[in-house]
């Protein structure tokens, strides 16, 4: 078809270039019936080079179109993917923050502890110290007036009672306060 219109608009400068000059102007005079003959053919020619060009266009509009909605469908899942992984990042770290959190409580909650297991078996050894000096106290009292019954003469002999010996570790217990 374009090669028709081509051939029919070289035929047609063919005929104004072959056409006679009047003299003294840039005039030419054509053969009116073969001017309109090709005229007539140009458009019949022309209206299906027109509507192939138009079908051309329609065709790039509708491939521009799908271009843009696949570049669109594109971006969106671009932007979707991003808000998604700040998201995901968000709660790392939201998670990372509450961990930190967790920990701190439980190292806390844990010295409390600690700090309180040591406070009540300071003061159960400071009762078993007391009691153990009650103890060692009674003991050296039972040994001294031991001692002392045995030091005190025997009724009818007149004589003193035997010194009763108590052993190494008996003496540096009575000697403790």
């Amino acid at each position: 078809m374009v090669t028709d219109i081509l051939f029919l608009v070289e035929r047609l400068e063919s005929l104004v270039g072959s056409a006679k000059k009047v003299p003294l102007t840039n005039n030419v005079v054509l053969d009116q019936a073969a001017a309109l003959e090709l005229i007539d053919q140009l458009r019949v020619a022309v209206p299906d080079e027109v509507r192939q060009a138009k079908r051309i266009t329609e065709d790039a509009g509708r491939i521009t179109e799908r271009a843009r909605d696949e570049a669109d469908q594109v971006v969106a899942r671009a932007q979707e993917q991003a808000a998604q992984l700040l998201e995901e990042r968000e709660l790392v770290k939201l998670a990372q923050q509450r961990a930190t959190e967790i920990i701190d409580q439980a190292s806390s909650e844990a010295a409390e502890v600690r700090r309180g297991a040591d406070e009540y078996a300071a003061g159960v050894l400071i009762r078993l110290e007391g009691e153990c000096i009650k103890a060692l106290t009674s003991i050296k009292r039972g040994i001294d007036m031991l001692d002392e019954r045995h030091r005190t003469p025997k009724a009818g002999t007149g004589r003193p009672a035997e010194p009763v010996e108590i052993g190494q570790e008996q003496a540096e217990a009575t000697a403790r306060p």
